[in-house]
């Protein structure tokens, strides 16, 4: 990961199989010089100008007002950054069915960067905060079965403009807003402990039967999760 993102840092960053919103996440952001930085922040951005941290999480920022939502328009101009992952979850929802969780991935199963700003905020009694929100877009063809959006996943020639903001104008950012192409990705059906942010091995990533399927070899319903995450 270091080698292809060109970071500089040497992180005692853990494998995590299952991040969830306000847990801490790796981006990758600008430095002096040309200088790329690995750092932690908590997923889900806070405004500057937010009083406090909030009980709402902003983890994901929609492409199309990026640019122009007070909360998010600062950081798009002059904080974005990259989000590494090898991969994400969604959900496919079904008629009276619980909805099956899938992970997706890059057909040639190599990392990816998603598309991130960051921001950082202090309180009124002066502790700091870095955070981060993904922005995303319509779906492919290929993952609109699942979802209507998905993160916008930037092709490694557009990560320096990107994350280059002294540079990159603000249009030139919005137009790498898109989705992938259809033959870059795939998803697979996991297991159901990934609705539970505690299950965070590498066994939830493993292909299963899908419930429905499930369901129908054994006669037997399956049972709901009480838990839904969004994106990791």
């Amino acid at each position: 990961m270091r080698d292809l993102f060109g970071y500089e840092e040497h992180p005692n960053f853990p494998p995590r199989w299952n991040i969830a919103p306000t847990q801490p996440v790796p981006i990758i952001r600008a430095g002096e010089a040309g200088r790329r930085h690995f750092v932690l922040v908590r997923w889900g951005l806070v405004p500057d100008w937010a009083r406090e941290v909030g009980t709402k999480p902003l983890f994901n920022a929609r492409g199309e007002t990026v640019a122009e939502k007070p909360a998010f328009r600062s950081a798009f101009k002059r904080r974005r950054c990259l989000v590494p992952a090898d991969g994400f979850y969604e959900w496919k929802p079904g008629k009276g069915e619980p909805k099956q969780p899938y992970l997706v991935r890059r057909l040639d199963r190599g990392p990816m960067a998603f598309a991130g700003i960051w921001e950082h905020w202090q309180s009124p009694e002066g502790s700091e905060l870095e955070s981060c929100s993904i922005v995303t877009t319509t779906a492919s063809a290929t993952l609109a079965p699942l979802h209507h959006r998905m993160p916008v996943i930037l092709d490694e020639a557009n990560w320096e403009d990107w994350i280059d903001t002294s540079e990159t104008l603000t249009g030139k950012a919005l137009g790498m807003l898109v989705p992938s192409a259809d033959d870059v990705l795939d998803a697979v059906p996991v297991s159901k402990r990934v609705n539970a942010v505690a299950n965070d091995d590498a066994a939830i990533q493993e292909q299963v039967v899908s419930d429905t399927q499930v369901s129908k070899i054994t006669g037997q319903p399956t049972t709901k999760s009480n838990q839904q995450m969004s994106l990791f």
